[in-house]
């Protein structure tokens, strides 16, 4: 019986001394909300007052982005006439070179168009010689006026539609110049139209795809660049040739360096617009669609500035302290930019922020006090 009652009290006294502990860690972490000091504390403490200031300074915004390809380096390859894919090769990822054979299409279509071709040719060098004789007859007062005009009407007729097999059988990379009855296949290839690689497969063989039917989607890499989300307030400060250094999440620490290239001029809903950002030189790791940090060098701009000792750091957190009248003093939890000049600027400060009396010199001793006060 004593020793489940001992048990019972050192189990009582553990919990009370780990409470306790707990309770004084919390206490470490936070602060007095505000403390007063005498006057001759703040004689002997050397704090001077005043309001923040608006300053032009060179400033960072930090913002997020993704890693874009403009539309006219993204390709679609479709077929134009339709058919069956007899044989790909091709998997996303993989590079492909301007003018690869990149597909094999086969179709009865395919062969009736040559067919056609051919046949259109042979009839048009008949009508071609029959317009030529009753143009001579009808210049000689042989024939009549109205056949020399039908002979004439059925050889142009012949020749457009000549001209119309042909231009679609260039379509399906068909030369018809070269075109023979030997040489008339049921399969044509697709050619890739540019270097890049392959971002998107739609197909699998022995499908039929119809002429709008995209086949393939390939990706140009040659002007892949940074599309910028800014806030709708930091727009007037970009643009367009400003410095710019982009991270991406595997490597926050290697940056690399851009220009701004242009500005949209349309807000979204969420009230932020997208800047468009060239690389320097291109990383060989690019890929659209990557997450990417960007810090941009805005030169000249007007920022909310203190003297860099006004702010204290207490913790991970930095403050400003706030002379409150009847030398009550408190702090302002704030977020920094760039340094300059002895000067830093308050990225988060609003218009109420400039209007505040702070303390601009010393406010470290006002920190200790308000920590003393915290642990009494």
């Amino acid at each position: 019986m004593r020793n489940k009652t001992f048990i019972i009290i050192a189990a009582g006294l553990l919990v009370s001394c780990t409470s306790k502990k707990e309770e004084q860690k919390n206490t470490e972490e936070v602060v007095s909300d505000v403390v007063t000091l005498t006057v001759a504390q703040i004689k002997n403490s050397g704090i001077e007052t005043g309001i923040p200031q608006e300053r032009i300074m060179n400033s960072e915004l930090k913002v997020n982005g993704l890693v874009d390809v403009p539309p006219q380096n993204i390709v679609s390859v479709s077929f134009p006439i339709g058919g069956y894919l007899k044989s790909t090769a091709l998997l996303p990822g993989m590079h492909v070179g301007k003018g690869q054979v990149i597909a094999w299409m086969e179709d009865q279509a395919l062969v009736q168009l040559q067919q056609d071709y051919l046949v259109t040719a042979a009839k048009l060098e008949f009508l071609r010689l029959e317009y030529e004789r009753q143009k001579l007859l009808n210049e000689n007062n042989v024939n009549a006026d109205k056949v020399y005009q039908q002979a004439k009407a059925e050889y142009l007729s012949q020749k457009i539609l000549l001209k119309g097999y042909s231009e679609k059988l260039r379509l399906v990379h068909i030369n018809p110049e070269t075109l023979t009855e030997s040489t008339v296949s049921r399969t044509v290839p697709v050619y890739s139209p540019i270097n890049g690689f392959v971002s998107k497969v739609n197909v699998n063989i022995g499908r039929y795809v119809n002429p709008s039917d995209v086949l393939f989607e390939l990706i140009n890499p040659a002007d892949m660049h940074a599309a910028l989300t800014v806030f709708e307030k930091d727009i007037p400060k970009i643009k367009p040739k400003q410095q710019v250094l982009v991270s991406f999440v595997d490597e926050p620490k290697v940056e690399y360096p851009c220009e701004v290239l242009l500005v949209t001029k349309n807000v979204s809903e969420d009230r932020t617009a997208l800047v468009h950002c060239h690389f320097v030189n291109q990383p060989k790791k690019l890929l659209p669609g990557m997450f990417l940090n960007a810090k941009i060098n805005v030169e000249g701009a007007m920022v909310t500035a203190v003297p860099e000792e006004a702010v204290v750091r207490y913790g991970s957190s930095e403050y400003v302290v706030e002379a409150k009248g009847n030398n009550n003093f408190g702090l302002i939890a704030v977020t920094t930019g760039v340094k300059s000049e002895g000067w830093v600027e308050i990225t988060d400060a609003g218009k109420e922020f400039l209007t505040k009396n702070l303390v601009l010199k010393n406010p470290y001793p006002v920190l200790s006090a308000l920590k003393n006060t915290t642990e009494e």
